[in-house]
């Protein structure tokens, strides 16, 4: 017989199994080397400082004890300013669709992918080669981003060709907004542009209030490395914290190269730089939210490349990610992509194995579905297999929980005596919930039926796939009203550089 406190301590243990799902996490770094690892980039920015172009920036950190040597422009900042810029920083905040809906929660390990962005080629499936792309290209993606379950925003995916270049930072947004109802990840590539892209997102919320209160959009702002913010991109972080404009600070040290070979060297830079945009943003607007994220990657000498897909640079994504939660800032990374040039064996390896680690690290905002060939182009069909991907990992870090698999032995008892549990009321009730089942894209059949079927290959599922989301997208639901609005301030800022009439728009 059961000793009584073994027994106890059992009947204990199976009550905590049954409140709670185990997350898997995964970690690189330990508290005392992320500890290290702040301090040493505190150090930096009060002795060599950043470079700031933008005299906006340097005023507002001059006015608030930063040293400014004026002849080198470098700022150098207190220790006491970061750390008090680190404190008003909030620990998450949501994003909001066109409609009003709460669509993601960033904050402490919740986990939402979205497309890559900024793309300047898309993979044409039918001739298989990289071009540039045109509006056609833009909208489609919109409306297959609108279809995809598993992620969860939007991109400005690629730069449209067919537009003046003065426009195409806005028009991207544009696009997304007209076509598209979820949340939009982009950035300015000009000062100017900014202004458009918030008069967008006001014509869709209403008021500069509204837009405050329910944020649509992120900005990506990046620093130059190593150790500098140029005059455009200080200005959009400026820009965003007046409106209340979540920006993600995406910091791009290249191991070896614009950066210390070493990852622990690369993140002290990464930390340094990412911490002098958290003052910015949290001096020109304190709470102002933001997201503690980058785009660093290792250096590959013998190509002269910046692999997105090495698994060096996804390691540094995760350990930044740490810090950035140590900082308790919620974050962002560029991973869950591919430097292939083609949907291939290369191309799902390094997605699969980006998506697996971020939402391992718990990375709150994951940029990169869709990408290939080192964040330079967008594939349609690359986007609806890693939709597949975003699902599998989702469903792995919601964990292993017991669902009234206790007591164990009557489930036994009924196998034992039916032979199996196809129709069992405890498969009946839990089948959905526990087993992720992936869409046709992802092959599962046996050789026979997959014979049968055509013997399709993972392109030829992926091409019609797009097809089939693509003849099943339904209009934006925003008023008709709100969407003649965004058509003619896109139209008036296209006159304003040249272009008569904005290129043919599918019907809305």
């Amino acid at each position: 017989m059961m000793d009584p406190s073994t027994a106890d301590a059992l009947g204990a243990a199976k009550r905590s199994c049954e409140e709670r799902a185990m997350r898997p996490r995964l970690q690189f770094l330990d508290d005392e080397l992320i500890e290290r690892i702040i301090s040493e980039a505190l150090d930096l920015l009060g002795t060599l400082g950043m470079e700031i172009q933008n005299d906006s920036a340097v005023a507002l950190l001059a006015d608030h004890g930063a040293t400014v040597d004026r002849e080198s422009g470098r700022v150098t900042f207190p220790e006491s300013l970061v750390m008090e810029a680190v404190a008003k920083a909030p620990s998450g905040f949501a994003l909001y669709d066109v409609l009003g809906n709460r669509t993601h929660d960033l904050a402490d390990d919740k986990v939402h992918f979205t497309p890559g962005s900024s793309g300047i080629t898309v993979l044409d499936a039918d001739s298989g080669e990289m071009r540039t792309p045109v509006t056609d290209d833009l909208v489609r993606f919109t409306k297959l981003t609108s279809r995809m379950e598993h992620i969860e925003a939007q991109s400005t995916a690629f730069i449209a060709s067919d537009v003046p270049g003065a426009i195409q930072d806005s028009y991207r947004l544009f696009i997304c907004l007209l076509y598209g109802e979820k949340p939009v990840v982009t950035g300015a590539f000009t000062i100017k542009s900014y202004r458009l892209m918030r008069d967008l997102q006001l014509a869709v919320r209403g008021t500069a209030r509204e837009l405050a209160a329910k944020p649509l959009t992120i900005f990506s702002c990046c620093p130059t490395a190593p150790l500098k913010w140029s005059n455009v991109t200080a200005q959009n972080l400026l820009d965003c914290a007046a409106d209340s404009v979540p920006v993600e600070y995406v910091s791009m040290p290249l191991l070896g190269f614009m950066g210390p070979v070493t990852i622990v060297g690369s993140l002290v830079q990464h930390t340094a730089e990412t911490l002098s945009g958290v003052v910015l943003s949290q001096l020109a607007n304190p709470e102002t939210p933001v997201l503690y994220g980058g785009s660093p990657a290792a250096f590959d000498i013998r190509y002269e490349t910046t692999p997105m897909g090495a698994i060096e640079t996804q390691m540094i994504d995760c350990a930044y990610t740490e810090i950035g939660k140590h900082l308790d800032i919620p974050t962002q990374a560029y991973i869950a992509l591919s430097d292939a040039k083609a949907l291939d064996a290369q191309a799902g390896l390094e997605t699969s194995m980006g998506a697996t680690l971020a939402a391992l690290s718990g990375i709150n905002s994951v940029s990169g579905p869709g990408m290939l060939d080192f964040e330079r182009c967008m594939s349609l069909e690359k986007l609806v297999v890693d939709n597949e991907i975003c699902g599998l990992v989702q469903r792995m870090i919601r964990g292993i929980e017991p669902k009234d698999d206790f007591p164990a032995r009557p489930l036994f008892e009924e196998m034992l005596r039916e032979e199996h549990l196809l129709i069992a009321d405890h498969t009946r009730k839990h089948l959905r919930s526990e087993h992720h089942f992936p869409g046709p894209v992802i092959e599962r059949a046996n050789l026979p039926r997959w014979q049968e079927e055509g013997s399709t290959t993972l392109g030829e599922r992926a091409h019609r796939e797009v097809q089939q989301h693509l003849d099943k997208y339904e209009p934006s639901r925003l008023s008709d009203d709100v969407k003649k609005e965004l058509v003619e301030l896109m139209s008036a800022e296209a006159k304003q550089h040249g272009m008569e009439k904005l290129p043919e728009l599918e019907p809305l």
